[in-house]
C-alpha cells in the first residue's frame, strides 16, 4: 500500500462526502504535502495529533460555495514506477491553477519554488 496516495485518496473522498474534515496516520513526508496544501489553499487548517504510537494529522477541509477547493488529484510517482524531473522539465498544472509537489534535495516544495530554485526531483502528485 502506498501511504501518499492513501492520505490523497482519504482527502478527495472526504471532501466528496461533504467532511469538515479527515484524519490520516502521521508521517513527516504527509505532514510536508499537508503544509503545502494548506499555504496554496486547498485545504484549512493542517494539525498533528495524538502521541507517539497513535498520532494522527488532522486536515480540515475547504469549501468554495459548497464544492471542494480541491477539483482534483493525481499521484504522478507511484512505487512501481518512480517519476523524476529536472527543474527546467517541470511543467505548471492545469496552465498554473494547479500545483504539483515535489520531492527534492532541500525538503518537500511546491513546483513554483523548485523552479525558483532550479532544482529538479520526484514529481509525487499534481493538485487542481
Amino acid at each position: 500500500m502506498d501511504p501518499i496516495a492513501n492520505m490523497l485518496v482519504r482527502i478527495k473522498n472526504a471532501q466528496g462526502a461533504g467532511h469538515e474534515m479527515v484524519e490520516v496516520p502521521f508521517s513527516n513526508v504527509k505532514m510536508a504535502i499537508a503544509k503545502i496544501l494548506e499555504e496554496r489553499g486547498f485545504v484549512g487548517k493542517v494539525e498533528k495529533k495524538g502521541m507517539k504510537a497513535k498520532e494522527k494529522l488532522e486536515i480540515n477541509l475547504k469549501y468554495d460555495q459548497g464544492a471542494g477547493a480541491i477539483q482534483g488529484i493525481k499521484r504522478i510517482s507511484k512505487p512501481g514506477q518512480r517519476s523524476y524531473a529536472p527543474s527546467q522539465k517541470i511543467r505548471s498544472v492545469r496552465q498554473g491553477y494547479g500545483l504539483a509537489v515535489i520531492s527534492t534535495s532541500q525538503g518537500i516544495m511546491s513546483d513554483k519554488d523548485a523552479k525558483k530554485k532550479r532544482i529538479g526531483g520526484e514529481i509525487l502528485c499534481e493538485i487542481w
